[in-house]
């Protein structure tokens, strides 16, 4: 058992946990994911490492309750423990100096970036950061970003904070100043990366995604996750979840992102309805 040592509240529906995993934050690095379940009859969900503590021996993840096991999860609070937490997993990001790089972070596609950027900073690289979400109520972790980057810019779709545009039209701003980028990491949405590794094309400029597809066994077993890279099937839980962004099939990646739609609406249908007829009253639980 995985117990929650803190929770927070970043935005609407987007949650913060630190949890105590002192094997895993032993050997956690920038990059990899781990797999939990919330309880024994739960189903195994994937959520990058977003930070990490030694010396505590915890884990950090930050999640958005999208589906019945984000929201199950979400519904937890410290102190409460998770039946399991096992990682780390995937390949960590390969960190060099590279010179100059840029690192943009999409809605929660912030918290991975994160720990990326710190430690490509830390190997001597000029990172210049980019964040952005739909509204201002849906940012977080500015000022870990800017103590983990050389400067920081940040944008939101609707122009409620600093300024109005998405980040693809920071990045083409940064790219055309600075002109000598080595290097482009972009976590977030899937329609967000693309969009990355569209315009960097154009720019020839090496870009380094994270792909979230489907998983389920986190050791390259089930194939859930194969990705379509470079006209070659590899798995994203084993060969990635890092891959040239230049080489993803991203249409073939969204289709099979929504194959699943139907079922997780209703798992998670089934999930509200129960909560809503849930016993409020002290009587010690169970169904109305």
């Amino acid at each position: 058992m995985y117990r929650v040592v803190k929770k927070a509240v970043l935005a609407p529906t987007l949650n913060l946990f630190e949890i105590e995993a002192p094997l895993v934050a032993r050997k956690a690095m920038a990059g990899q994911f781990i797999i939990l379940r919330v309880d024994e009859v739960g189903e195994r969900i994937p959520l990058t490492i977003a930070d990490y503590d030694r010396g505590r021996g915890t884990i950090t993840c930050v999640f958005q309750e999208v589906g019945k096991t984000t929201k199950e999860l979400g519904a937890l609070n410290e102190g409460d423990y998770l039946q399991d937490f096992v990682g780390p997993l995937g390949m960590p990001s390969h960190i060099e100096n590279f010179g100059r790089v840029i690192c943009v972070g999409g809605g929660v596609g912030v918290a991975p970036v994160f720990p990326i950027a710190r430690a490509l900073k830390e190997a001597g690289n000029e990172v210049i950061g980019i964040m952005g979400a739909r509204t201002k109520d849906l940012l977080f972790w500015e000022e870990k970003m800017r103590s983990a980057c050389s400067e920081l810019h940040v944008t939101t779709d609707d122009g409620s904070y600093v300024r109005k545009g998405f980040v693809t039209d920071l990045l083409r701003e940064v790219i055309e100043e600075k002109k000598d980028v080595g290097l482009c990491v972009a976590i977030g949405p899937l329609p967000m990366m693309r969009a990355v590794c569209n315009l960097t094309k154009d720019y020839d400029l090496k870009t380094i995604v994270s792909l979230n597809s489907i998983m389920v066994d986190g050791t390259g077993m089930c194939g859930c996750c194969r990705v379509n890279v470079g006209g070659e099937m590899r798995f994203a839980c084993v060969d990635g979840p890092e891959f040239d962004g230049h080489q993803v099939d991203f249409a073939e990646m969204a289709r099979r992102a929504v194959i699943y739609k139907p079922l997780e609406q209703q798992a998670l249908n089934r999930f509200v309805e129960k909560q809503e007829h849930r016993c409020t009253c002290d009587c010690g639980g169970g169904e109305k």
